[in-house]
């Protein structure tokens, strides 16, 4: 879980007239949990779906709307000034890493002590683990703005070209960042995954001094001191959506640390666009809907006043319905339920009062549950690692990248936010490969299985539970997925499974059959075809096979 420190100094000036346990008592309201308490700090956990918990500004933020001191949507004002003064021009040529850059410059009179450049430090490490996916999905550059000319470039140079990085006294070039220093080994393999030409992405000024070198490290020009006014922000991103989250987060965090926030204009192949983007968004909930969910009878005043307490705004709307202003760095609002939870937090979750269940029977296992806990067993003491992916997968994934075909009709998300979860998969193993393809640079043998849910629209919708699993390493073949299967059908079911040649387009021809048990067909196994292996940037070659469990346990 990531983790805030807190100074007790600091935390008490937020709120006047409260004592300090008194404003400790309120972080659990926000499900915060306190790990240590000093005579200098107090080291608090939250959880990552809230990454505008990142700061003690955010954590402050949250507590004075319980404790009542600021309610609604939090304020924040942009400096209105000349947009094109902060100008980041961004070349064709990093489509391939990642596409999108956002910006912003933030400023104020007074120096930046060394608390706060630490706090911002840490946040943006939690940023990068967090949103950024550990800089897979996105990485924040913090930069002194005054050693910055105008207008900045975002582009690629070739693997020779050399700057100094942070804390370095010398130029290297990007090869040996990548090779010799820690953060290089560690996320150079963002770049090199799809990287073919030997070209890599920087961000540099007016005169040609590097900014950063995303998403691996920042140059030593650019780096924060106590002399610090003013800062320059930039998040390099494969998805700008990801991009505008981060920089919200940043933009409010800066605003009420006592900076004047001014846009910076993004000038890409589209157009032109002016960030952070800070407008709010919006979502109707019933009342009836959130005093079932919680089991009260709360009045619609009172709902509206525990929404404001969590820093949203509220007003009833036609037919009594609520209309929620989410604030843009809540990137963790997305469904009315999320309305709910937020009640339950203004509303006080340690408020609510247990009561007794409605029927007097007891529970027990579900028989599906038993089974599969058996397949997991087994599986699992052949020694082959158990992942869940998400059942909402991208057509690039489930399809492109293994050659299967799209069928004419996919269970797809209408008006999908992300590439990444457009679709109910049909299949599990692109998912599995997929999750090879995250751990090309860990250790081999690498054996995965999956159970989870694939559905499939052929009259009407059908949803069943599936087994898959890969095995990858240099000599994987068809038999050591063979055995993998006979010993788990044998070893918990006194099943034997019946292989027949077939063909397949995931699957070597040749090296592919179906399986069948009790004359029943229940899946396919075989060899991933080489096109599939490299579409995925996977390293050698790599077994699978796919089992389907509801069909296989009606047997």
């Amino acid at each position: 879980m990531p983790v805030v420190n807190f100074s007790i100094d600091r935390l008490t000036k937020f709120f006047p007239g409260m004592d300090l346990t008194t404003i400790v008592e309120l972080l659990p309201f926000v499900a915060l949990d306190i790990e240590s308490i000093t005579n200098e700090f107090i080291r608090v956990e939250y959880n990552p779906n809230r990454p505008d918990f990142a700061s003690e500004y955010g954590i402050v933020r949250a507590l004075r709307g319980l404790a009542g001191i600021d309610t609604g949507i939090p304020k924040f004002a942009m400096h209105k000034k000349k947009r094109m003064q902060y100008l980041v021009n961004v070349d064709s040529s990093v489509k391939e890493f990642r596409p999108f850059i956002l910006a912003m410059v933030a400023k104020r009179k007074a120096n930046i002590d060394d608390q706060s450049i630490r706090q911002l430090i840490a946040m943006q490490e939690d940023l990068h683990n967090g949103i950024g996916r550990r800089r897979m999905k996105a990485s924040i550059g913090i930069h002194n703005l005054d050693v910055i000319k105008f207008p900045v470039s975002y582009k690629t140079v070739s693997g020779d070209f050399s700057f100094v990085p942070v804390d370095q006294l010398c130029k290297k070039s990007i090869q040996s960042i990548l090779k010799e220093s820690d953060v290089g080994r560690e996320y150079g393999y963002i770049l090199e995954k799809s990287n073919e030409n030997n070209k890599y992405p920087l961000v540099l000024d007016a005169e040609n001094n590097v900014l950063s070198f995303p998403p691996i490290i920042n140059s030593d020009l650019t780096k924060l001191n106590t002399n610090t006014h003013n800062v320059f922000i930039e998040v390099t991103a494969n998805n700008q959506k990801t991009a505008e989250d981060v920089l919200a987060i940043f933009a409010l965090t800066l605003y009420e640390a006592g900076f004047e926030i001014h846009c910076a204009l993004i000038n890409d192949i589209k157009g032109y666009m002016v960030t952070p983007k800070m407008d709010p968004s919006y979502i109707d909930v019933d009342p009836n809907y959130i005093n079932r969910l919680l089991g009260l009878e709360l009045k619609v005043n009172e709902i509206l006043k525990c929404l404001r307490k969590s820093r949203l705004n509220a007003n009833i709307i036609h037919k009594r319905k609520i209309k929620c202003t989410i604030p843009r760095y809540r990137t963790d609002i997305l469904h009315p339920i999320d309305i709910v939870e937020e009640v339950a937090i203004g509303y006080g979750i340690y408020n609510l009062q247990s009561t007794m269940p409605s029927s007097i029977h007891a529970g027990q296992t579900n028989c599906l549950s038993f089974y599969i806990d058996i397949i997991r067993d087994i599986l699992v003491g052949l020694e082959i690692l158990e992942i869940t992916n998400f059942t909402l997968v991208g057509r690039k994934v489930q399809y492109q990248l293994t050659g299967l075909s799209e069928p004419n009709r996919v269970l797809k998300v209408d008006g999908a936010k992300s590439a990444e979860h457009e679709i109910l998969r049909g299949t599990l193993i692109p998912s599995l490969l997929n999750s090879l393809s995250y751990n090309v640079h860990e250790e081999y043998p690498q054996k995965l299985f999956e159970i989870g849910k694939v559905f499939q629209c052929s009259n009407g919708i059908n949803e069943y539970w599936s087994l898959g699993v890969v095995v990858a390493h240099n000599n994987s073949g068809y038999t050591e997925a063979k055995a993998i299967l006979q010993t788990l059908l044998k070893t918990g079911f006194g099943k034997t499974a019946v292989t027949k040649a077939t063909t397949h387009p995931m699957f070597i021809n040749g090296r592919c059959a179906n399986i069948n048990v009790d004359d029943k067909y229940l899946g396919i196994i075989g060899e991933i075809t080489p096109l599939a292996i490299d579409n995925f940037k996977i390293r050698v070659p790599v077994v699978a096979f796919e089992l389907n469990l509801s069909s296989f346990l009606q047997i």
